[in-house]
């Protein structure tokens, strides 16, 4: 199993008073999705668990992981940009 590092870290806001995860990796990303996600079961969270668990799978590189990371915590206003 591949951690799937990211080229450029994403910064999401987590918890009741916003504390600022920077997500390095697929594996994170991961975790961070099947934790405590505020809009869990939305179609671009379950596009973005598809495609880490691919990538720790290693059937698919990292930074489409990353993207779809990206929109799905977009989607969950929970990006910090």
């Amino acid at each position: 199993m591949f951690e799937g590092w990211f080229t450029k870290p994403v910064a999401i806001a987590v918890g009741i008073i916003g504390d600022i995860h920077n997500i390095l990796s697929a594996r994170q990303a991961l975790a961070a999705l099947e934790g405590h996600w505020p809009d869990a079961g939305a179609p671009k969270f379950s596009e973005a668990r598809r495609l880490c668990q691919r990538v720790i799978s290693g059937g698919t590189p990292a930074d489409s992981a990353r993207e779809a990371f990206v929109e799905a915590a977009r989607e969950a206003r929970i990006l910090v940009e």
